[in-house]
């Protein structure tokens, strides 16, 4: 099953930017990630329609913050990547008509709603801030460590 790790990437590159005095490019982003700078710019875009981030173009641009990590919740950066889907779990269709299968699918959209719901609400309850809160010496330790 393939998983959608956005969310959790989009959120490391916030904190990242929220350290950074420049600008950082898509190609530098692509590369701590991993992935392709042309994915970057798309991913980046849906945040920079949020608010969230702004770019810079030309010689010194960039990627930047926009918006203080402790005005957005997770709950706002998950609906800027297009909320992807929780679960793998679907409803069938192999017999539309059978009201057997219909009450199947009735119960399992229940289920998935409720799991959705308490999923987004624990989002709406933390910033990207809260993240780090209580960690930053640990993280300044580990830094220095690696330099």
């Amino acid at each position: 099953m393939r998983t959608d790790s956005r969310l959790p990437r989009v959120l490391h590159v916030l904190l990242h930017l929220d350290e950074m005095k420049d600008p950082i490019t898509s190609d530098l982003l692509g590369q701590m990630l991993g992935m392709n700078a042309s994915l970057v710019r798309r991913t980046m875009a849906g945040l920079r329609e949020a608010g969230f981030v702004s770019s810079t173009k030309g010689h010194g641009g960039g990627w930047y913050l926009a918006k203080p990590l402790d005005e957005i919740t997770l709950k706002q950066v998950y609906d800027a990547l297009g909320s992807p889907t929780l679960f793998a779990v679907g409803q069938s269709n192999d017999a539309p008509d059978c009201l057997l299968e219909r009450a199947a699918n009735v119960a399992t959209a229940a289920a998935l709603e409720q799991a959705r719901e308490v999923f987004q609400d624990a989002l709406a309850r933390t910033t990207v801030a809260d993240l780090v809160k209580g960690s930053r010496e640990r993280i300044a330790a580990h830094r220095n460590r690696s330099d």
